[in-house]
């Protein structure tokens, strides 16, 4: 059991070492997606603004999954830190 963990422990930290080695540098030029969706943000999506539109439009379920995950998180903190009256 002990080699399992200790062969999963280094392959995620090379799948972290070989993410981080393979990140653009900060600042670096736009990317092909950069420059489509600053060309095309507008004409697909009809949003003036590209930020908008990218996270309404191309990214729409992945913004809800987000919101969920956010709804659900606060719903189950304010479950466990609900005062309890002593009846209960």
């Amino acid at each position: 059991m002990r080699k399992i963990a200790v062969l999963a422990f280094v392959i995620f930290f090379a799948f972290l070492f070989l993410s981080a080695y393979e990140m653009r540098d900060f600042g670096a030029p736009p990317s092909d997606m950069d420059d489509y969706i600053i060309s095309n943000a507008q004409n697909e999506t009809g949003a003036n603004n590209a930020v908008t539109s990218v996270v309404f439009d191309y990214r729409g379920f992945d913004t809800l999954g987000e919101a969920t995950i956010l709804f659900t998180a606060i719903a189950g903190i304010m479950v466990v830190f609900r005062k309890r009256d002593k009846n209960e």
